[in-house]
């Protein structure tokens, strides 16, 4: 089993990392006994978010006794400056540390940088030289604000969606971080429960030595498949190989990566969430997806007029007003509870 090393970080992890958003529908003891379990198996990278409820508190109490053996990442969604640090003392206080590994901006519509007039980054320069943070990075779904991340020469890491059904500009994103000695952490790995072969997965993504992969696991069955593979790796050849092929065919317009440039619509349907709503309903509390506001913002999917500028601008070239038909007929039928979200 190999190590990855995050470009300019100097961090040296398992190739196995836990992305931590699917612990918000687990128990807090299932939760720690999960994280545990993949501490004890060599995982030391962990990725939260502030925006995940729970998780960074699940995380703090399990890290407890451990917490300078294992790399911590979580993410703010901050708007400003005031944000910022409420966010990230929340963060501290929720994970029972007093820093933070890697610190990210958590999928911003721009490109923090200094002098951008917002005084985002100038926090986070400001958080590392008071010992708060350690690395700095950018999770994002946009081509756009990755490529300008990646070429600001400001940000240690990018987290970015990257699987088997990724295109060559996902490809020409690691390549780029390659260059640059900037870590790519690979977040949707399992492209947000599409890709159910764990094997396959682990198998395309491994052949990329500068990824880090970092798995959305909920059950201890999903986490010990992915132990296994420590063993006995998976080779990306053979019937694995024609398993991706297959899949690329039938699920690439399938893959909504939430990036956005579909927005606006003239219907005003929150494009970027409801066409991949049936994602969201199985990777977090389903709850807070059927509640009134979005059953109402889900609904806006039937005024749809085919007009085609959303499917127009998507750089992954999906067809989404299908995809969004698609959405809403699985949200319905959930909320009928003739479909489970488990």
């Amino acid at each position: 089993m190999k190590n990855v090393i995050l470009g300019s970080t100097g961090i040296s992890t398992l190739k196995n990392a836990l992305g931590c958003l699917p612990l918000q529908r687990d128990s807090t003891e299932d939760a720690v006994k999960l994280i545990r379990r993949a501490y004890e198996a060599g995982w030391t990278f962990f990725d939260t978010a502030r925006f995940y409820t729970d998780s960074e508190e699940k995380l703090g109490l399990a890290f407890e006794g451990i917490r300078e053996k294992v790399f911590i990442a979580t993410k703010t969604m901050c708007k400003t400056p005031e944000e910022f640090w409420n966010q990230l003392n929340t963060s501290l206080t929720n994970l029972k540390t007093d820093y933070v590994d890697l610190y990210q901006f958590h999928n911003p519509a721009f490109c923090p940088k200094p002098g951008d007039g917002s005084g985002l980054y100038e926090a986070m320069l400001e958080a590392k030289a008071q010992g708060k943070i350690r690395h700095i990075g950018i999770t994002n779904h946009r081509l756009n604000v990755a490529q300008e991340a990646i070429e600001s020469g400001l940000y240690e890491t990018l987290q970015f969606p990257f699987c088997y059904l990724s295109t060559e500009k996902e490809l020409n994103l690691v390549k780029q971080c390659r260059e640059k000695n900037m870590g790519f952490i690979a977040m949707k790995a399992l492209s947000g429960g599409l890709i159910t072969n764990a094997a396959a997965a682990y198998a395309y993504i491994n052949q990329f030595d500068n990824v880090l992969p970092i798995w959305g696991i909920q059950r201890m069955s999903e986490l010990e498949e992915f132990i296994s593979f420590q063993k006995k790796e998976p080779e990306y050849s053979g019937e694995i190989k024609q398993l991706v092929e297959k899949d690329r065919q039938e699920l690439c317009g399938s893959f909504c990566r939430g990036c956005g440039y579909c927005m606006p619509c003239p219907q005003k349907i929150e494009i970027n969430n409801c066409a991949r709503m049936s994602l969201m309903l199985r990777r977090a509390p389903s709850a807070s997806w059927l509640n009134e506001e979005w059953q109402k913002k889900m609904s806006l999917i039937t005024t749809c007029i085919h007009c085609n500028k959303c499917s127009s601008h998507c750089p992954y070239g999906l067809d989404t007003p299908k995809l969004l038909q698609e959405n809403y007929i699985d949200y319905q039928e959930v909320l009928a509870g003739r479909r489970s979200v488990s």
